[in-house]
C-alpha cells in the first residue's frame, strides 16, 4: 500500500480526529516510481468556476468603491442597491473561487499536487480524498505558502470594504448638517423590498474579468492586485481549506467542466454564510425603521460595508480590525419617544 493510500485511511477516521490532525500536521504522500515522470495532464478550472470568481470580485470592487459625499436622495439609493447586490452563498463560492486561483499562482504548491497526477489511478485516488475531505489539501507541499496568499488576497479584499464602511457611517453624522438629509426617504417600502429583490438575484462576472481569472488559473496572469504574502501555519479557515482544496483539483486536471458539480459541491461553507445572512438580516431591520435620509447612510455603512467586510475578513483568517464599541442605552430614543418613556436626569451633587 503507498504512502498515498495510507494517509488517505488516516483522513477518513472521523471529523474531530481528522481536523486536528490534517489541519495540524497532515503532510502529502510521497509519488513514487515511474508515475513520476509519466504524462501530466493540464491544469484546468471551469470557466463556470472562473465566473463565480469574477463575480465575487466585482462585487468587492464595486463595494469598496462606495464612497462619500453623497450629495442627495437618489445617490444614497444607487449605493445601497449596489452595496446589496449579492447573494450570501454565491459570494462565498465566489471567495472560495476566487481563492483557488490565487493559489493556483503559488509554483512550490501547484509543483507538489501535480507530483500526484500523472500516474492516473494515484491521481483518482488523490481526487477522491480531496473530494470526500477538503482538509485533504492542506497536506500538499507548498500549501502554507499558497494558504498565505489566499488570507493576504480575501482579507486586504474585506478590508478595504471595511474601511471604506467606516467612512459611509461617519458620513451619516457629517451630512445631517444639511437639511435635505434630514427629510424622509420617499417609498420607504419599497425600497426595503428592492433591497431585498437585488440580495436574492444572482452576481454576475464581468465577462473580461473573468476571461483573465481563467487565465490566471491556468498560469497566465496574476489576479491584481497580488502581493508577496508570508507563509501561514495551520489550522486554516473552511473557506481557505476549501480554496486550496479546489486549486488542488484543479491542478490535478480535475477541475474541468467535466467534474464542475463535484467540484461545486465542495464551495460550501456554512459559517461564512451565516455571517453574511446576518449581514442581510440587519441591514433588512435598518432599513425598516429607518426614516431620514442619513439613516439610511448609516445602514449602508455599518450593515452593508462594515458587516460585509467583517464577514470576508474573518472567513479568510485575516487579522480583525480592533474595534471599540460605544456604550449604548438599552432603549433606543425612537423607543423612548412612542412609548413617552424619558431618560432619566442625573441627580445634582
Amino acid at each position: 500500500m503507498t504512502t498515498a493510500f495510507r494517509l488517505r485511511s488516516v483522513l477518513s477516521l472521523g471529523a474531530v480526529t481528522l481536523a486536528a490532525l490534517v489541519v495540524g500536521c497532515a503532510e502529502a504522500p510521497e509519488p513514487t516510481g515511474p508515475s513520476a515522470v509519466a504524462q501530466l495532464p493540464p491544469v484546468t478550472l471551469s470557466p463556470r468556476l472562473a465566473e463565480q470568481a469574477a463575480a465575487y470580485r466585482t462585487y468587492m470592487t464595486r463595494a469598496a468603491a462606495i464612497s462619500p459625499p453623497f450629495a442627495d436622495g437618489p445617490s444614497i439609493a444607487h449605493s445601497l442597491t449596489a452595496g446589496a447586490s449579492y447573494e450570501p452563498k454565491q459570494l462565498v463560492r465566489g471567495a472560495i473561487a476566487y481563492g483557488a486561483i490565487v493559489a493556483l499562482q503559488d509554483p512550490a504548491f501547484v509543483a507538489g499536487v501535480r507530483a500526484f497526477a500523472a500516474d492516473p489511478a494515484q491521481r483518482q485516488a488523490v481526487t477522491y480524498s480531496i473530494l470526500s475531505d477538503p482538509a485533504y489539501a492542506v497536506g500538499f507541499p507548498g500549501s502554507a505558502s499558497a494558504a498565505g496568499a489566499i488570507i493576504t488576497a480575501l482579507g486586504d479584499q474585506g478590508r478595504q470594504v471595511y474601511d471604506q464602511g467606516k467612512r459611509v457611517k461617519q458620513a451619516a453624522y457629517d451630512i445631517q448638517a444639511s437639511s435635505w438629509s434630514k427629510a424622509d426617504v420617499p417609498n420607504r417600502d419599497v425600497r426595503l423590498q428592492q433591497a431585498k429583490s437585488v440580495s436574492a438575484a444572482p452576481l454576475l462576472g464581468d465577462a473580461a474579468e473573468t476571461a483573465r481569472l481563467q487565465q490566471a488559473a491556468l498560469g497566465g496572469a496574476q489576479p491584481a492586485p497580488m502581493v508577496i504574502p508570508a507563509p501561514a501555519s495551520p489550522p486554516y479557515t473552511p473557506l481557505v481549506i476549501r480554496s486550496l482544496a479546489v486549486a488542488a483539483l484543479a491542478a490535478l486536471g480535475q477541475a474541468g467542466d467535466a467534474n464542475v458539480d463535484q467540484v461545486t459541491a465542495l464551495m460550501v461553507e456554512p459559517n461564512a454564510s451565516s455571517c453574511l445572512n446576518l449581514s442581510k438580516l440587519n441591514l433588512y431591520q435598518c432599513l425598516a425603521v429607518s426614516k431620514p435620509h442619513y439613516e439610511d447612510v448609516f445602514c449602508l455603512g455599518e450593515h452593508v460595508m462594515l458587516d460585509t467586510g467583517r464577514c470576508v475578513m474573518k472567513s479568510s483568517g485575516a487579522v480583525m480590525p480592533i474595534e471599540i464599541k460605544p456604550r449604548v442605552l438599552d432603549v433606543s430614543y425612537r423607543d423612548m419617544a412612542k412609548s413617552k418613556v424619558k431618560p432619566k436626569a442625573k441627580k445634582k451633587g
